[in-house]
């Protein structure tokens, strides 16, 4: 399944926030695979001192992952296909 890595700008938010729309993150992954939608939230990656995340997620298309960081009321400025590279 592809995976999208989803981009943000978060100025001003503290680690504990990050965790916290992590948890969201993951919950509305979890809701939209109990309707059908199947997507899964991979991880994050979280630039302190450039205020920026970006986060990979497991889904059929980027419009689910839009739909997921949407419903987790997550800020995002982009979404793209990626290739995750993490060794088995």
């Amino acid at each position: 399944m592809p995976v999208f890595l989803v981009e943000r700008l978060l100025p001003g938010v503290e680690v504990e926030q990050i965790a916290a729309a992590q948890k969201r993150a993951i919950e509305a992954g979890k809701m939209l695979t109990a309707e059908g939608k199947q997507v899964r939230y991979i991880r994050s990656t979280f630039v302190p001192g450039e205020h920026t995340c970006m986060c990979l997620f497991e889904a059929p298309n980027a419009e689910l992952v839009r739909e997921a960081n949407e419903r987790a009321e997550v800020p995002f400025t982009r979404i793209v296909e990626a290739l995750d590279l993490t060794p088995q």
